[in-house]
């Protein structure tokens, strides 16, 4: 009997002719309606007609979670009075309860996705509605752009409902071309704030890492909770984990039941909460309940503020759910559970100054996850690109990228993107296309690890993948029948789309649980077989990788990382699930990546060749190359120069003047005069280095290039100007004494004249060389600084004076005349030159 005092307390009931009126003139329809207000169930009761005698349709609700999927179809069939299965019925991965009278199907929208791939007309189906569309999960976007495409161009007649219970409802009509959007207004009752911040700071949650202080003050909460209101309390936190972690520390609360609800927990549990409780109730849960399930009783909810959400680091190849903070639209959404039956009040675990820092909404998955099973979805559909999909938001061409890349890797599409038959295949399995090809290589042998890998494992499992598989074989928890129900699905599906020589990998026989874990996690993962290397395990990637404390992975030579993440702080991944393999496993399995190579690089100060065997990043052998190739040995040399400089040449001290002179020469005129610095001198090394660099093979040859020969090819001899070095920068000046003096080049700016006083009597001006006036210093008789000048004039008429009182007593030997620019230059004292 069809319970009508449930159905017309549901405040959607009052926008079925506003939806029909849609339905009918445009064919597509957004419908905006809160949680709670019957959009779930009702709408597609009414859809097909089930209720007040109707026009009969075939409609097929999609769910982005399987747990929400059957308490749907459950709550439907019980507003109908009968049991899943007659009238409304569900699918999800490894089960289906349908009958031949049944007119309203709830599955995932993975199971929609594998439907319209297998046949895209969707025949007998008269309405699709799309639930939760606000959530952006990616298939659920995917689902929504295919059947647009469907409705556009095979069947017109085919009706599209998406169903939102927040206010994005505009962007969603623009994407159903023009959709008018029907709104349900709810009946919630007025939810009370109230923010409950920790008292001490708690560090930021990273990865899948939540600081244990926070779950500690969310635990108290909910005591708060319970003693300052009525009814249950539904409490949201992020993970299974952590629902455990609160769980432990609410321990024994004395007449209050604890229920744990999550994709995970039992059946009778999830429909335990559905159900009101005899009890009081402390309901833990995950964003699930934000507004695929219904708790009836919750009077109370308490927000930690944290979701989960995917993320994919592109650098070290891993992907893995990331805890984040909740944003405006989930706490609204959340908030919402305690208003549903009567006023109610939310506990936020955080400052209310830190409300407006939210996100608005949840990030689409389109933009943040692994986008691989989406590029082959797009392939198969015949989009490669998604460039003409209706897509809300289009995926981002780095991560679209990687994606193909990996698709071509698995021979899943070939160069120009287009999908092959092992596509298909892959694509048929119903997991990611990794796993999907760990199952095809192994056919269908590998069904028990592709099974743990496609759910996570509970964490109790451990981090060893084939005892992770003998746990879940012995099991009786609710994780461990879901496996067995999905081992059977890929040992079917397998067999259903196995090709002879589909068999890509010699592996061997995947005989007993750890060859066979370490085989499909190689294959699925070739990129992340590993090799202990030090402390860490290198992987082919080039990511290092750590195992736990206490890991029974410890000192296996080599293993194959099935999941890692990557602490907070650490460089260096940490390996969550992985398997022990061995050399053989690693090469056949990551065979792609296997390279053998000539090996020249400057290393150690020196010149190292050798001949190397390479998987990835992984060095497995090595042996010395007497022979390398000398455009290698010479590109060496040259990284040895850049590391180590210019001096691994020989530089004599007339060499080192000659570089000296030139950058003079360069500073102050310019071309042709060549720049000598170091970069200048790389970038010009086959000018002036040649024919000698290419003859060398090791350091010591270096050694032996004459730097300042070398370094003489660069003068601008075409020009004629090099002739005029000596008359321009000349190595030594004649003084009026007669001596040849060396001129100090070290600092370009200004050439150093270093010359004993009495050296320069007479001179009027002081040198230039390029029109550069030399810096005179002026040394005593015994050769210390006595002057330093520029303008040699300006000294003999200002500054001698002074000098000449202070030394003329200290070396009377020597000349100190009264007028030195008139007075006679000499090297001698003044007995040699009486003498004279």
């Amino acid at each position: 009997m069809i319970r009508y005092d449930a159905l017309d307390a549901l405040p959607v009931r009052g926008a079925l002719p506003a939806l029909d009126d849609a339905l009918d003139g445009h064919g597509a329809a957004v419908l905006g309606a809160p949680p709670g207000t019957g959009k779930t169930t009702l709408v597609p009761l009414a859809l097909a007609g089930l209720l007040d005698g109707g026009a009969e349709r075939r409609v097929v609700v999609a769910e982005p979670r399987r747990m929400a999927a059957r308490a749907a179809a459950r709550r439907m069939a019980w507003l109908l009075g009968e049991t899943p299965g007659r009238s409304v019925g569900y699918t999800v991965r490894g089960e289906r309860v349908v009958g031949r009278h049944t007119r309203v199907e709830v599955v995932t929208t993975g199971v929609l996705l594998q439907r319209l791939q297998r046949d895209q007309e969707l025949p007998g189906v008269d309405v699709v509605l799309l639930d939760e569309c606000h959530e952006r999960h990616l298939d659920a976007d995917t689902a929504a752009a295919f059947l647009w495409d469907v409705r556009e161009a095979l069947r017109p007649e085919l009706k599209l409902v998406a169903a939102s219970a927040t206010t994005d409802w505009d962007e969603w009509a623009r994407l159903l071309g023009g959709a008018p959007v029907v709104e349900a207004h709810g009946s919630a009752h007025v939810v009370g704030v109230v923010y409950a911040p920790p008292a001490r700071p708690v560090r930021p949650s990273h990865g899948m890492w939540v600081d244990p202080a926070l779950l500690g003050h969310v635990a108290s909460v909910v005591r708060r909770a319970l003693s300052e209101r009525e009814g249950d309390v539904l409490c949201f936190l992020p993970g299974v984990g952590e629902i455990a972690r609160v769980a432990g520390l609410l321990g024994d609360l004395g007449g209050v039941d604890v229920l744990q609800v999550h994709g995970r927990a039992p059946a009778a549990v999830q429909d335990a909460v559905l159900s009101p409780g005899q009890r009081r109730r402390v309901v833990l849960t995950t964003s699930v309940a934000e507004s695929s399930l219904t708790v009836p009783g919750v009077r109370v909810v308490v927000d930690s503020g944290l979701a989960r959400e995917p993320r994919v680091d592109h650098a070290r190849g891993l992907s893995a759910l990331a805890t984040v903070r909740a944003s405006q639209a989930s706490g609204r959404q959340r908030a919402g559970r305690a208003g549903r039956e009567a006023p109610g009040t939310v506990y936020r675990c955080w400052p209310e100054a830190d409300e407006g820092r939210l996100p608005r909404f949840p990030s689409p998955e389109i933009k943040v996850a692994d986008l691989t099973a989406f590029a082959l979805q797009v392939s198969c559909w015949g989009d490669a690109d998604a460039s003409s999909l209706a897509l809300l938001d289009p995926p981002p061409a780095g991560p679209m990228a990687a994606a193909r890349e990996a698709l071509t890797a698995l021979g899943a599409v070939d160069p120009a993107g287009r999908v092959t038959e092992r596509g298909r295949a892959l694509a048929r399995l119903g997991v990611h296309p990794r796993l999907g090809r760990a199952l095809l290589d192994t056919a269908g042998a590998g069904a028990e690890v592709v099974a743990l890998l496609s759910e996570e494992a509970p964490r109790e499992y451990g981090d060893d993948l084939a005892g992770a598989v003998r746990t879940a074989r012995r099991g009786g928890d609710a994780y461990a029948a879901r496996w067995r129900t999905e081992v059977q699905r890929l040992r079917t599906v397998a067999g259903e789309v196995a090709r002879p020589g589909d068999t890509a990998v010699d592996a061997g026989p995947l005989t007993g649980d750890d060859r066979a874990a370490g085989v499909v996690a190689s294959l699925a993962f070739p990129e992340r077989v590993a090799k202990l290397d030090g402390g860490s395990y290198l992987m082919a990637s080039g990511t290092r990788a750590e195992l736990p404390a206490g890991s029974p992975l410890h000192g296996a030579r080599w293993i194959a990382v099935a999941v890692a993440d990557r602490p907070l702080g650490r460089g260096h991944a940490r390996v969550r699930l992985g398997a022990v393999i061995d050399e053989e496993v690693a090469r056949s399995a990551a065979g792609s990546l296997l390279d053998a190579r000539q090996e020249v690089h400057w290393a150690g100060g020196d010149v190292v060749a050798r001949r190397v065997e390479l998987l990835g990043a992984i060095e497995l052998a090595a042996r010395p190359l007497t022979d390398g190739r000398p455009g290698a040995v010479r590109q060496a040399l040259l990284e040895g120069l850049r590391q180590e400089g210019f001096g691994l040449l020989r530089w004599s001290p007339e060499a080192d003047v000659l570089r000296q002179r030139l950058a003079f020469l360069r500073l102050h005129l310019g071309e042709p005069w060549p720049d000598v610095s170091d970069e200048a001198l790389h970038t010009r090394v086959e000018e002036w280095l040649e024919p000698e660099l290419s003859r060398a093979r090791r350091r010591a040859d270096l050694a032996r290039i004459d730097a300042g020969q070398a370094l003489a090819r660069l003068l601008p001899w075409a020009s004629g100007e090099a002739a005029r070095l000596e008359e321009l920068a000349p190595e030594r000046i004649t003084v009026p004494s007669g001596s040849r003096i060396r001129v100090d080049y070290t600092d370009p700016e200004r050439p150093v004249l270093a010359v004993k006083l009495q050296e320069m009597f007479g001179l009027q001006e002081s040198p230039r060389l390029a029109g550069i006036p030399v810096l005179v210093h002026l040394l005593s008789p015994a050769g210390r600084p006595a002057a330093v000048t520029a303008d040699l004039a300006s000294f003999w008429r200002d500054g001698y004076k002074g000098v000449r009182a202070e030394l003329r007593g200290r070396y009377p030997k020597h000349p100190w005349p009264q007028d030195p620019a008139a007075a006679e230059p000499t090297r001698h004292t003044n007995a040699r030159l009486g003498r004279a």
